[in-house]
């Protein structure tokens, strides 16, 4: 069978989908990670691989940049290829200095202004959650292997670059630190969290931290296309627990 978005057979798909922004970080996960990883979709250059990890069967796709994008893929692999789980692995701007660079986050929620949710579902609250379970499950991968987490909500945004109005403040991020607990910032998991609730499907969100908002610093798009190994393996450890 086929989607709009998605070219796979039924059954090309593993359970479980580790889900980066970047199609091209979704090839070099199979390539380093996988074995026997074969291409399945490649749908407007959205790579998508199936193969195995430590002999358990595993996928990982392209989701785009931004909730609309996510949005239309994840709920595609629900409704439509049986997946259960999808695990979002991306980049994410810090909110707070004990989130520094490549530090990894596990999503405790994700706080949206979006009314992604409000016109999907009617559900109108500013906060998703993710699987307990799944987030048990990369918990336990990350202690097993020695890979420290930071866990809090996260910003999930609509926007990359605000535009100042002069009505709001210049470090409104800090309000969404104090008030929410979001240690970070990115801009999809409010939508997937949405998709698999709706569904009754799972979630999770891990994240490295690919820039600060506190002290400025960022990483180059080499470094977040091949370098966020840590969280990686966490969430291809979670598939073993």
């Amino acid at each position: 069978m086929s989607t709009p978005h998605i070219c796979a057979a039924q059954g090309d798909f593993a359970k479980t989908v580790l889900m980066p922004g970047d199609p091209l970080r979704a090839k070099f996960i199979a390539e380093t990670f996988l074995e026997d990883a074969r291409l399945v979709t490649d749908v407007r250059g959205m790579l998508g691989y199936t193969g195995t990890y430590h002999g358990k069967p595993v996928s990982v796709m392209g989701s785009g940049m931004g909730m609309p994008s996510i949005g239309i893929y994840s709920y595609e692999l629900y409704k439509f290829y049986d997946v259960e789980n999808i695990i979002r692995i991306g980049s994410a701007g810090s909110y707070t200095e004990k989130a520094k660079l490549f530090d990894v986050v596990l999503a405790a929620g994700a706080v949206s202004e979006s009314n992604y949710a409000a016109v999907q579902s009617g559900y109108a609250e500013h906060i998703t959650m993710p699987s307990t379970e799944l987030n048990a499950r990369l918990r336990a991968s990350a202690q097993r292997q020695g890979i420290e987490l930071i866990e809090g909500n996260i910003h999930s945004s609509d926007v990359f670059y605000r535009q100042d109005d002069g009505n709001q403040h210049p470090n409104y991020w800090e309000k969404l630190r104090d008030e929410q607990g979001c240690v970070a910032v990115e801009m999809e998991s409010f939508a997937l969290f949405a998709n698999a609730a709706v569904l009754g499907k799972n979630a999770a969100c891990l994240v490295t931290i690919s820039d600060s908002f506190v002290t400025t610093e960022i990483t180059t798009p080499e470094q977040r296309q091949t370098s966020f190994t840590q969280m990686m393996k966490v969430a291809l450890g979670s598939v073993e627990e």
